[in-house]
This record gives structure tokens, C-alpha cells and sequence, in this order.
């Protein structure tokens, strides 16, 4: 019997504290907004991560007397950069950017960067590399097995994600033109993933795509 494949877009982080005017902006990010939402209503599955961190996260230096953002301190053995206050749970800067248009019905978010204690980047694994978000969970739940990943790449958070899906076994294709945030460091993450067989895409591509 034939395996029957599910299909999914995984939209990452963008959020209103990525674009120019928020707290955090990425590179580029608005040009994200449109060929994402054009996909977005051709998907039955779209998934959509949001950093949602508290307060007290330990990333932000207003959490550190004396400390400002960029410089490094350790914590949990591992050396953290410090960032101002961003994506902070229930706040408009955490919600999913305005001018970004999502088939809501057909959306489940999974939330990254909540535990206090440990920073998020990948969409599977928070930056301990231990704790799961909860996306392969519903993937393995909902039978999704290709996924189209396109987004926001917060220090090769995108990298990191694609790194995860091949590790978890997902046919994974990478939407070239709805992606931003990517710099010169990417550049081996990138060839890597070639190397590895994704395949890289247009959004067009994705809306023209015959399974679906």
C-alpha cells in the first residue's frame, strides 16, 4: 500500500517585533509577507511558530543588573548573548505580523522560547537541544511528512529548523523567495542543506505544486 503524504507549510517567527519598526527587526522581513500569504491559502496544514516569551527570560539583559544588549554571560553552562526585550508573551510585538495573511482556520502555532531558562531558534528543539515545542508531536499526530519551510532566521534559526526536519525524517522543501534574515554564515548551512537533498523552491512553485 502506497504511504499516503501530508503536506504542511511551516511558517516561522514572522512576527510584528521582526519587522523594521519592532523590537527586533529582520533584515528584509516584510518582503516575507506576501508570497507567504499566497501560499498559506493553498495548504489544509499550515503550522506557524511564534517566539512567546516571558518576562523574565533570561536572554533579555534588562534581566541582569549592569548588563546590556549583546553582551555575553553563561548561563546553564552555555554562554548566552543578550538581547533587548522581544516576542514577550501577550504582547502585540509577539503576535503574528500585520500584513501577513494566514487561512486561521487551518492554522495550528506552536510557541518557542517559553521556558525562561533556555533560548529558542530551531521550530523542533529549543537551543538546549532537548526540550521539544511540540511541532514533530503534531506532525507524527497529523501524519505530516513534507513540509515547506519559509519565514524569518533569527542567528540560523532557519537553518537549524531544516537541520531538525531532515533529522526527524521530513521531506523538506525550502520556499527561496519567502525567506528572510539569512546572512553570509548561512551560506555553508545552506549548501549543507543542498548537500542533503532539499529541495529549493519558489513560492510560485509551491502554489503551482500538484500534490497537495
Amino acid at each position: 500500500m502506497p504511504i499516503k503524504i501530508f503536506t504542511a507549510l511551516l511558517v516561522q517567527d514572522v512576527q510584528n517585533d521582526f519587522m523594521k519598526e519592532g523590537a527586533m527587526p529582520v533584515v528584509g522581513a516584510e518582503s516575507v509577507l506576501e508570497p507567504i500569504s499566497k501560499m498559506a491559502a493553498t495548504f489544509d496544514r499550515v503550522i506557524a511558530t511564534q517566539e512567546f516569551r516571558p518576562e523574565n527570560h533570561v536572554v533579555f539583559a534588562d534581566n541582569h543588573e549592569g548588563k546590556k544588549p549583546a553582551d555575553v554571560i553563561e548561563s546553564n553552562g552555555q554562554n548566552v548573548v543578550l538581547t533587548p526585550k522581544f516576542c514577550v508573551e501577550g504582547s502585540v510585538g509577539a503576535d503574528f505580523a500585520c500584513g501577513l495573511h494566514l487561512p486561521m482556520s487551518r492554522v495550528i502555532a506552536i510557541l518557542k522560547g517559553t521556558n525562561p531558562n533556555i533560548d529558542s531558534y530551531s521550530a523542533f528543539l529549543e537551543a538546549d537541544r532537548t526540550t521539544q515545542t511540540g511541532l514533530q508531536s503534531y506532525c507524527e499526530d497529523r501524519f505530516v511528512n513534507r513540509i515547506y519551510l519559509c519565514g524569518l532566521s533569527r542567528d540560523g534559526s532557519l537553518i537549524r529548523t531544516a537541520l531538525d526536519a531532515l533529522h526527524y525524517e521530513h521531506q523538506l522543501y525550502w520556499v527561496s523567495d519567502a525567506v528572510a534574515g539569512l546572512n553570509e554564515k548561512d551560506e555553508a548551512g545552506l549548501e549543507l542543506l543542498k548537500l542533503k537533498g532539499v529541495q529549493f523552491v519558489t513560492a510560485q512553485e509551491v502554489i503551482d505544486r500538484e500534490i497537495r
